[in-house]
């Protein structure tokens, strides 16, 4: 026969009890810190700050929609805001889909 058979060994020294769960754990406990402090300790601190400037808008603040366009706050109300796009051009949105509140120091003129 060309192959032996290969027969289980007992192990010599392998950890048992509570050392031994703690090796098995630890590797699992550092990836979640891992994953906790680079992915979701940001993104929760990014979404409060997201949602505390969408509840500071007010009206003459020129914002950004979900969908790109841009305009003028001319009406504030609980969960709607009254955007104006061009003069007399006016739409409401929900409050929650604003994506950005834009700076009027830091806009730009546009180039007519």
């Amino acid at each position: 026969m060309l192959i032996s058979p290969a027969y289980a060994q007992a192990a010599a020294a392998s950890p048992g009890g509570a050392g031994g769960f703690l090796v098995q754990v630890l590797p699992l406990l550092l990836i979640f810190l891992v994953f906790w402090l680079l992915i979701i300790r940001p993104q929760s601190k990014r979404m409060k700050e997201h949602k505390a400037k969408i509840e500071a808008v007010k009206r003459g603040d020129q914002v950004v929609t979900g969908g790109g366009l841009v305009g003028k706050v001319t009406k504030v109300e609980d969960a709607f805001i009254e955007i104006e796009l061009s003069q007399g051009v006016k739409v409401r949105a929900v409050k929650s889909t604003l994506t950005d509140i834009i700076d009027p120091a830091s806009a730009k003129p546009a180039n007519d």
